[in-house]
């Protein structure tokens, strides 16, 4: 952590960070509608979270993955939503366990009004609206309690080692998009870096053209090192950026310093 941050500048860290990681678009479109979500709600809805996913599909949405693409469209064919998840299972041979959840759900650590201990229910619910396998679920889970962990100040030694899923890392692993996978790589730079910029450079030079391990690399350093570490460079690809900020100072507003 650094000391010079406020838990503000930590919250904001973390969406403006996933969006710095972010270099093809999808996953931070669809982190600033949950974001943009629980901010009009005043709470969780699955079913308006939903929908703000399925009316930005049917705009021409891209990089939301192959799985939440093939849910998107067979909601858009009219299927029942208690039948799509387990259908699109069944047709990815049962590989649905990738990392799009992950991506697109850390604003459930910065919204406040979600207790610590809710953080894991709600981001495994969110992530059932179009991922069968429940380890998509379970490393969202994660993610959001890393980053819960960071936002209110927790050091990152101390942070890390609450997080069940952490074990000894040698290496990043491999860059493909199995959600642990990728969870285990960005973990590694930005535990193994000094700075935002140094995580991501690493991160973006070890995953190549694919758009999985920098994504969280974003979000869980922006909650280390706050937004304040993050170079207005960094984020000149981001074409929705005073979205992307807005919705993430107005999460930030709902926490206290004094907490």
């Amino acid at each position: 952590m650094n000391e010079n941050t406020s838990v503000e500048d930590r919250c904001r860290g973390v969406l403006v960070g996933l969006a710095a990681g972010d270099r093809i678009g999808g996953p931070i479109r669809m982190a600033v509608r949950l974001a943009e979500s629980l901010i009009d709600c005043e709470r969780f809805d699955p079913s308006d979270i939903l929908n703000r996913y399925l009316s930005w599909w049917r705009e021409g949405a891209f990089d939301t993955g192959p799985v939440s693409e093939r849910v998107f469209s067979l909601l858009a064919a009219g299927m029942p939503i208690q039948k799509v998840t387990a259908q699109v299972h069944r047709e990815f041979n049962s590989m649905t366990a990738g990392c799009n959840p992950a991506h697109r759900s850390p604003p459930f650590a910065m919204f406040a009004a979600i207790p610590d201990n809710a953080l894991a229910d709600f981001a495994m619910t969110e992530a059932r609206l179009t991922h069968f396998d429940p380890m998509a679920g379970e490393i969202a889970a994660t993610v959001n309690q890393l980053c819960r962990s960071l936002i209110r100040g927790v050091y990152w030694d101390e942070a890390l080692r609450k997080c069940v899923r952490l074990d000894d890392q040698d290496g990043p692993g491999n860059n493909g998009g199995y959600a642990p996978d990728v969870f285990r790589a960005a973990v590694y730079f930005v535990n193994q870096s000094a700075c935002f910029a140094e995580a991501l450079d690493r991160s973006m030079a070890f995953a190549g053209p694919s758009n999985y391990c920098p994504v969280l690399v974003g979000a869980i350093a922006g909650g280390r090192w706050g937004t304040s570490a993050i170079s207005t460079s960094s984020l000149a690809h981001v074409d929705i950026l005073p979205r992307v900020k807005a919705a993430a100072e107005a999460l930030a507003a709902g926490w206290d310093e004094s907490e």
